[in-house]
Protein backbone atom coordinates (compact mmCIF):
# COMPACT_ATOMS: atom_id res chain seq x y z
CA UNK A 1 0.00 0.00 0.00
CA UNK A 2 1.26 3.70 -0.77
CA UNK A 3 1.64 6.00 1.85
CA UNK A 4 -0.66 7.98 0.07
CA UNK A 5 -3.15 5.49 0.86
CA UNK A 6 -1.87 4.85 4.50
CA UNK A 7 -2.83 8.13 5.35
CA UNK A 8 -6.31 8.55 3.96
CA UNK A 9 -5.65 9.82 0.49
CA UNK A 10 -7.02 9.21 -2.46
CA UNK A 11 -6.49 11.67 -5.56
CA UNK A 12 -9.34 9.87 -7.21
CA UNK A 13 -11.96 10.33 -4.85
CA UNK A 14 -13.64 6.93 -5.62
CA UNK A 15 -15.98 7.42 -2.61
CA UNK A 16 -17.11 10.47 -3.03
CA UNK A 17 -17.68 9.60 -6.61
CA UNK A 18 -19.89 6.47 -5.37
CA UNK A 19 -21.58 8.77 -3.31
CA UNK A 20 -22.93 10.88 -5.83
CA UNK A 21 -23.38 8.99 -8.75
CA UNK A 22 -27.17 9.35 -8.55
CA UNK A 23 -27.17 13.18 -8.59
CA UNK A 24 -27.56 14.91 -11.94
CA UNK A 25 -24.71 15.31 -14.49
CA UNK A 26 -26.60 19.05 -15.39
CA UNK A 27 -27.49 19.76 -18.92
CA UNK A 28 -23.94 19.82 -20.44
CA UNK A 29 -22.72 16.32 -18.67
CA UNK A 30 -19.06 16.30 -19.76
CA UNK A 31 -18.50 19.57 -18.71
CA UNK A 32 -15.80 20.42 -16.55
CA UNK A 33 -18.28 21.63 -13.99
CA UNK A 34 -21.96 20.71 -13.73
CA UNK A 35 -24.01 22.97 -15.37
CA UNK A 36 -27.65 23.19 -15.33
CA UNK A 37 -30.47 25.54 -16.79
CA UNK A 38 -30.76 29.19 -15.70
CA UNK A 39 -33.54 28.89 -12.79
CA UNK A 40 -32.98 32.39 -11.13
CA UNK A 41 -33.44 34.01 -15.02
CA UNK A 42 -35.52 31.39 -16.53
CA UNK A 43 -33.85 32.20 -20.05
CA UNK A 44 -32.87 28.98 -22.15
CA UNK A 45 -30.39 30.86 -23.58
CA UNK A 46 -28.15 30.93 -20.72
CA UNK A 47 -27.16 28.14 -17.81
CA UNK A 48 -26.11 28.81 -13.98
CA UNK A 49 -23.44 26.91 -12.20
CA UNK A 50 -22.50 27.06 -8.54
CA UNK A 51 -18.98 25.62 -8.10
CA UNK A 52 -16.99 24.75 -4.17
CA UNK A 53 -13.51 24.09 -4.09
CA UNK A 54 -10.81 25.08 -1.55
CA UNK A 55 -7.00 25.78 -0.90
CA UNK A 56 -7.44 21.87 1.05
CA UNK A 57 -4.65 20.73 3.43
CA UNK A 58 -1.99 23.95 1.71
CA UNK A 59 -3.44 25.75 4.95
CA UNK A 60 -1.61 23.54 7.24
CA UNK A 61 1.61 24.19 5.31
CA UNK A 62 0.71 28.11 5.76
CA UNK A 63 0.01 27.45 9.71
CA UNK A 64 3.12 26.15 9.98
CA UNK A 65 5.06 28.36 7.96
CA UNK A 66 3.46 30.97 9.54
CA UNK A 67 4.33 29.16 13.20
CA UNK A 68 7.64 28.95 12.27
CA UNK A 69 8.28 32.32 10.59
CA UNK A 70 5.78 34.88 11.84
CA UNK A 71 4.90 35.74 8.33
CA UNK A 72 1.17 36.36 8.09
CA UNK A 73 1.39 36.93 4.08
CA UNK A 74 1.53 33.30 3.42
CA UNK A 75 -2.23 33.39 4.45
CA UNK A 76 -2.86 35.76 1.58
CA UNK A 77 -1.46 33.09 -0.47
CA UNK A 78 -4.48 30.49 0.53
CA UNK A 79 -6.75 33.16 0.07
CA UNK A 80 -5.63 32.91 -3.33
CA UNK A 81 -5.71 29.26 -3.81
CA UNK A 82 -9.27 28.87 -2.38
CA UNK A 83 -10.32 31.25 -5.07
CA UNK A 84 -8.49 30.34 -8.06
CA UNK A 85 -9.12 26.67 -7.66
CA UNK A 86 -12.98 27.51 -7.87
CA UNK A 87 -12.18 30.26 -10.72
CA UNK A 88 -9.69 27.84 -13.03
CA UNK A 89 -12.51 25.01 -12.95
CA UNK A 90 -14.99 27.17 -14.21
CA UNK A 91 -12.86 28.84 -16.94
CA UNK A 92 -12.81 25.02 -18.33
CA UNK A 93 -16.58 24.94 -18.73
CA UNK A 94 -16.05 28.80 -20.25
CA UNK A 95 -16.87 30.93 -17.67
CA UNK A 96 -14.40 34.27 -17.14
CA UNK A 97 -16.62 36.88 -16.19
CA UNK A 98 -19.08 38.51 -13.95
CA UNK A 99 -18.94 35.79 -11.20
CA UNK A 100 -19.92 35.70 -7.56
CA UNK A 101 -17.84 34.75 -4.57
CA UNK A 102 -18.27 33.92 -1.46
CA UNK A 103 -15.90 32.79 1.23
CA UNK A 104 -16.23 30.08 4.32
CA UNK A 105 -13.91 29.63 6.52
CA UNK A 106 -13.95 27.67 9.58
CA UNK A 107 -11.52 28.05 12.17
CA UNK A 108 -9.83 27.11 15.74
CA UNK A 109 -10.32 30.31 17.53
CA UNK A 110 -7.69 29.07 20.16
CA UNK A 111 -4.77 28.62 17.34
CA UNK A 112 -5.89 30.99 14.48
CA UNK A 113 -6.51 34.54 15.51
CA UNK A 114 -7.97 37.60 14.14
CA UNK A 115 -4.64 39.06 12.16
CA UNK A 116 -5.04 35.82 10.22
CA UNK A 117 -8.21 36.14 9.03
CA UNK A 118 -7.64 39.78 7.93
CA UNK A 119 -4.88 38.70 5.75
CA UNK A 120 -7.19 36.02 4.40
CA UNK A 121 -9.87 38.36 3.59
CA UNK A 122 -7.49 40.88 2.40
CA UNK A 123 -5.27 38.31 -0.38
CA UNK A 124 -8.86 37.42 -1.74
CA UNK A 125 -9.40 41.74 -2.24
CA UNK A 126 -6.29 41.98 -3.83
CA UNK A 127 -6.65 39.16 -5.98
CA UNK A 128 -10.29 40.46 -6.98
CA UNK A 129 -8.75 43.42 -7.96
CA UNK A 130 -6.37 42.29 -10.38
CA UNK A 131 -8.14 39.79 -11.89
CA UNK A 132 -10.32 43.35 -12.98
CA UNK A 133 -7.68 44.95 -14.90
CA UNK A 134 -7.72 41.68 -17.18
CA UNK A 135 -11.57 42.02 -17.61
CA UNK A 136 -12.32 39.06 -15.22
CA UNK A 137 -15.20 40.14 -12.90
CA UNK A 138 -15.84 38.31 -9.54
CA UNK A 139 -17.97 40.11 -7.06
CA UNK A 140 -17.10 39.45 -3.36
CA UNK A 141 -20.27 38.54 -1.15
CA UNK A 142 -19.02 37.99 1.53
CA UNK A 143 -19.23 34.60 3.73
CA UNK A 144 -19.65 32.31 6.62
CA UNK A 145 -16.52 32.84 9.21
CA UNK A 146 -17.04 30.10 11.89
CA UNK A 147 -15.64 28.99 15.05
CA UNK A 148 -15.47 25.56 15.11
CA UNK A 149 -12.11 24.28 17.16
CA UNK A 150 -14.46 20.66 17.61
CA UNK A 151 -14.79 20.25 14.39
CA UNK A 152 -11.63 21.80 12.64
CA UNK A 153 -7.94 21.27 14.17
CA UNK A 154 -6.52 24.84 12.75
CA UNK A 155 -8.15 26.13 9.65
CA UNK A 156 -10.14 25.53 6.55
CA UNK A 157 -10.27 27.79 3.73
CA UNK A 158 -12.90 27.20 0.63
CA UNK A 159 -15.27 29.07 -1.10
CA UNK A 160 -17.91 29.07 -3.89
CA UNK A 161 -19.00 30.52 -7.03
CA UNK A 162 -21.87 31.15 -9.17
CA UNK A 163 -22.66 32.63 -12.23
CA UNK A 164 -25.17 32.54 -15.40
CA UNK A 165 -23.32 32.40 -18.96
CA UNK A 166 -24.72 31.96 -22.52
CA UNK A 167 -25.00 28.37 -23.43
CA UNK A 168 -23.58 29.02 -26.73
CA UNK A 169 -20.11 30.09 -25.36
CA UNK A 170 -19.96 26.90 -22.62
CA UNK A 171 -16.59 24.82 -23.04
CA UNK A 172 -18.61 21.28 -23.03
CA UNK A 173 -15.82 18.76 -23.85
CA UNK A 174 -18.49 17.34 -26.72
CA UNK A 175 -16.29 18.49 -29.64
CA UNK A 176 -13.55 16.43 -28.40
CA UNK A 177 -12.60 13.42 -31.00
CA UNK A 178 -9.96 11.34 -32.39
CA UNK A 179 -7.65 13.51 -34.54
CA UNK A 180 -7.31 16.35 -31.85
CA UNK A 181 -4.21 17.66 -30.16
CA UNK A 182 -3.71 18.32 -26.44
CA UNK A 183 -1.65 21.93 -25.92
CA UNK A 184 -0.35 22.01 -22.16
CA UNK A 185 -0.16 25.01 -20.34
CA UNK A 186 3.04 25.45 -18.04
CA UNK A 187 2.00 25.65 -14.15
CA UNK A 188 5.19 27.27 -13.32
CA UNK A 189 7.80 30.17 -14.12
CA UNK A 190 6.49 33.67 -13.78
CA UNK A 191 3.46 34.89 -16.35
CA UNK A 192 3.30 38.23 -16.77
CA UNK A 193 0.41 38.82 -14.80
CA UNK A 194 2.79 37.40 -11.85
CA UNK A 195 4.68 38.83 -9.53
CA UNK A 196 7.38 36.08 -8.65
CA UNK A 197 9.01 32.48 -9.54
CA UNK A 198 5.51 29.98 -9.18
CA UNK A 199 6.83 26.67 -8.77
CA UNK A 200 3.41 25.10 -10.41
CA UNK A 201 2.32 22.92 -7.27
CA UNK A 202 -1.17 24.45 -7.20
CA UNK A 203 -3.59 22.75 -4.30
CA UNK A 204 -3.53 19.47 -4.84
CA UNK A 205 -1.53 16.68 -3.17
CA UNK A 206 -0.38 18.56 -0.43
CA UNK A 207 -1.48 15.80 2.40
CA UNK A 208 1.12 13.12 1.39
CA UNK A 209 3.80 15.49 -0.16
CA UNK A 210 4.03 17.40 3.29
CA UNK A 211 4.66 14.22 4.99
CA UNK A 212 7.10 13.33 2.81
CA UNK A 213 8.77 16.42 2.58
CA UNK A 214 9.20 17.85 6.45
CA UNK A 215 11.28 16.20 9.11
CA UNK A 216 9.95 14.89 12.39
CA UNK A 217 10.40 18.14 14.38
CA UNK A 218 6.89 18.90 12.89
CA UNK A 219 5.33 16.52 15.18
CA UNK A 220 5.43 18.68 17.64
CA UNK A 221 2.81 20.43 16.16
CA UNK A 222 0.04 18.06 16.85
CA UNK A 223 -2.69 20.00 15.42
CA UNK A 224 -1.93 19.81 12.21
CA UNK A 225 -2.66 16.23 11.37
CA UNK A 226 -4.36 12.91 12.22
CA UNK A 227 -3.78 11.22 15.40
CA UNK A 228 -4.76 8.08 14.39
CA UNK A 229 -1.69 8.06 11.69
CA UNK A 230 1.30 6.04 12.65
CA UNK A 231 4.96 7.81 13.15
CA UNK A 232 5.82 5.94 10.08
CA UNK A 233 4.15 7.83 7.83
CA UNK A 234 4.01 11.30 10.27
CA UNK A 235 6.28 14.13 8.70
CA UNK A 236 9.24 11.39 8.25
CA UNK A 237 11.05 13.76 5.58
CA UNK A 238 14.51 15.48 6.28
CA UNK A 239 13.55 19.62 5.15
CA UNK A 240 12.49 22.08 7.14
CA UNK A 241 10.15 25.04 5.90
CA UNK A 242 13.27 27.28 6.39
CA UNK A 243 15.63 25.22 4.17
CA UNK A 244 16.75 27.02 1.25
CA UNK A 245 17.43 25.79 -2.31
CA UNK A 246 18.38 27.32 -5.36
CA UNK A 247 15.92 27.35 -7.92
CA UNK A 248 16.59 29.46 -11.89
CA UNK A 249 18.77 31.64 -10.04
CA UNK A 250 16.62 32.56 -7.31
CA UNK A 251 16.83 31.34 -3.33
CA UNK A 252 13.68 29.92 -1.92
CA UNK A 253 13.04 28.37 0.93
CA UNK A 254 11.22 25.24 1.29
CA UNK A 255 8.20 26.47 2.20
CA UNK A 256 8.01 29.32 0.09
CA UNK A 257 8.40 26.62 -2.80
CA UNK A 258 5.18 24.91 -1.43
CA UNK A 259 3.16 27.87 -0.34
CA UNK A 260 3.58 29.06 -3.90
CA UNK A 261 -0.03 30.23 -4.69
CA UNK A 262 -1.81 28.48 -7.45
CA UNK A 263 -1.48 30.25 -11.24
CA UNK A 264 -4.26 31.20 -12.57
CA UNK A 265 -5.09 30.92 -16.44
CA UNK A 266 -7.74 33.36 -16.55
CA UNK A 267 -6.30 36.56 -18.10
CA UNK A 268 -5.10 34.06 -21.22
CA UNK A 269 -8.47 32.06 -21.39
CA UNK A 270 -10.29 35.28 -21.18
CA UNK A 271 -8.35 35.99 -24.21
CA UNK A 272 -8.56 32.84 -26.10
CA UNK A 273 -12.44 32.56 -25.74
CA UNK A 274 -13.23 36.23 -26.77
CA UNK A 275 -11.11 35.55 -29.79
CA UNK A 276 -11.35 31.77 -30.71
CA UNK A 277 -13.72 30.23 -29.08
CA UNK A 278 -14.74 28.28 -31.75
CA UNK A 279 -10.72 26.63 -32.03
CA UNK A 280 -11.38 25.44 -28.49
CA UNK A 281 -12.59 21.45 -28.50
CA UNK A 282 -12.08 20.95 -24.65
CA UNK A 283 -10.67 22.34 -21.46
CA UNK A 284 -9.61 20.76 -18.52
CA UNK A 285 -7.67 21.54 -15.40
CA UNK A 286 -5.44 19.27 -14.02
CA UNK A 287 -5.98 19.68 -10.55
CA UNK A 288 -7.23 16.73 -8.58
CA UNK A 289 -5.92 13.42 -10.31
CA UNK A 290 -2.73 15.00 -12.04
CA UNK A 291 -2.27 14.24 -15.39
CA UNK A 292 -5.61 11.71 -15.46
CA UNK A 293 -8.10 14.32 -14.70
CA UNK A 294 -8.75 14.04 -18.43
CA UNK A 295 -10.51 11.01 -18.60
CA UNK A 296 -13.14 11.84 -16.50
CA UNK A 297 -14.76 14.32 -18.96
CA UNK A 298 -14.17 12.65 -22.55
CA UNK A 299 -17.56 12.50 -24.38
CA UNK A 300 -16.31 9.04 -26.05
CA UNK A 301 -14.05 5.96 -25.75
CA UNK A 302 -10.28 7.59 -26.66
CA UNK A 303 -6.93 6.34 -26.48
CA UNK A 304 -5.33 9.73 -24.98
CA UNK A 305 -1.44 9.35 -25.92
CA UNK A 306 0.58 12.40 -23.99
CA UNK A 307 3.79 11.86 -25.08
CA UNK A 308 5.74 15.21 -24.82
CA UNK A 309 4.78 16.32 -21.44
CA UNK A 310 7.43 19.22 -19.82
CA UNK A 311 10.29 18.34 -17.81
CA UNK A 312 8.98 18.36 -13.75
CA UNK A 313 9.58 21.66 -12.23
CA UNK A 314 12.12 21.32 -9.29
CA UNK A 315 9.04 21.18 -6.56
CA UNK A 316 7.66 17.94 -7.97
CA UNK A 317 11.04 16.17 -8.15
CA UNK A 318 11.72 17.36 -4.51
CA UNK A 319 8.15 15.67 -4.02
CA UNK A 320 9.55 12.16 -5.30
CA UNK A 321 12.77 12.17 -3.90
CA UNK A 322 11.56 13.27 -0.39
CA UNK A 323 8.71 10.06 -1.20
CA UNK A 324 10.31 7.61 -3.16
CA UNK A 325 6.91 7.51 -5.33
CA UNK A 326 7.33 6.07 -8.91
CA UNK A 327 5.23 8.09 -12.23
CA UNK A 328 2.50 6.31 -11.86
CA UNK A 329 1.63 7.57 -8.68
CA UNK A 330 3.04 11.01 -9.53
CA UNK A 331 1.72 11.76 -12.39
CA UNK A 332 -2.22 11.09 -11.39
CA UNK A 333 -1.59 12.73 -8.14
CA UNK A 334 0.25 16.04 -9.39
CA UNK A 335 0.00 18.45 -12.27
CA UNK A 336 4.13 17.85 -13.07
CA UNK A 337 4.00 21.13 -14.26
CA UNK A 338 0.95 21.19 -16.01
CA UNK A 339 -1.94 22.34 -15.04
CA UNK A 340 -4.23 23.41 -18.05
CA UNK A 341 -5.08 21.08 -21.21
CA UNK A 342 -6.52 22.54 -24.41
CA UNK A 343 -7.87 20.03 -26.62
CA UNK A 344 -8.15 21.23 -30.66
CA UNK A 345 -7.54 20.61 -33.82
CA UNK A 346 -3.94 20.81 -34.89
CA UNK A 347 -3.99 23.19 -36.93
CA UNK A 348 -4.51 25.48 -34.13
CA UNK A 349 -2.61 24.59 -31.81
CA UNK A 350 0.24 27.45 -32.93
CA UNK A 351 -2.57 30.47 -32.75
CA UNK A 352 -3.47 28.91 -28.84
CA UNK A 353 -0.03 28.82 -27.80
CA UNK A 354 0.86 32.05 -29.43
CA UNK A 355 -2.05 33.81 -27.45
CA UNK A 356 -0.40 31.97 -24.04
CA UNK A 357 2.80 32.82 -24.81
CA UNK A 358 1.68 36.62 -25.01
CA UNK A 359 0.99 36.25 -21.37
CA UNK A 360 4.63 35.19 -20.37
CA UNK A 361 3.24 31.01 -20.09
CA UNK A 362 4.85 28.52 -22.04
CA UNK A 363 2.58 25.70 -23.78
CA UNK A 364 3.17 22.71 -26.36
CA UNK A 365 1.75 20.02 -27.86
CA UNK A 366 1.43 17.81 -24.92
CA UNK A 367 -0.39 14.95 -26.71
CA UNK A 368 -2.99 13.71 -29.07
CA UNK A 369 -6.23 11.72 -28.91
CA UNK A 370 -6.66 8.41 -31.13
CA UNK A 371 -10.03 6.05 -31.50
CA UNK A 372 -10.01 3.12 -29.34
CA UNK A 373 -12.52 0.72 -27.86
CA UNK A 374 -12.05 1.80 -24.49
CA UNK A 375 -10.96 4.86 -22.51
CA UNK A 376 -7.18 4.94 -21.72
CA UNK A 377 -4.29 6.71 -21.32
CA UNK A 378 -0.72 6.16 -22.49
CA UNK A 379 1.41 8.83 -20.91
CA UNK A 380 5.21 8.80 -21.46
CA UNK A 381 7.35 10.85 -18.66
CA UNK A 382 10.84 9.97 -20.25
CA UNK A 383 11.63 7.36 -17.69
CA UNK A 384 8.72 4.91 -18.19
CA UNK A 385 5.46 4.22 -20.37
CA UNK A 386 2.42 3.94 -18.15
CA UNK A 387 -0.61 2.84 -18.70
CA UNK A 388 -3.81 4.03 -17.50
CA UNK A 389 -7.15 1.80 -18.51
CA UNK A 390 -10.91 2.83 -17.58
Amino acid sequence: MSLYHQRGVSAQKEEVHAAIRNLSKGIFPHAFCQLFPDFLGGDPGFVSVMHADGAGTKSILAYLYWKETGDTSVWKGIAKDAIIMNLDDLLCAGIYDNILFSSTIDRNKKLIPGEVLEAIIDGSRELFEELDKYGIRIHYLGGETADVGDVVRTIAVNGTMSARWPSDKIVSNEKITAGDVIVGLDSFGQANYETEYNSGIGSNGLTSARHDLLSPYYRSFGETYDPTLEEQVAYIGKHRLTDSMEIEGKSLNVGRLVLSPTRTYAPFVRALLTTSLDRVHGMIHCSGGGQTKCMKYLPDNFRIIKDNMVEPPPVFNLIREAGGNDDREMYQVFNMGCRLEIFCEEKDADHIIGIAEGFGIKGRITGRVEPNAKKELILQTGTAEITYSY
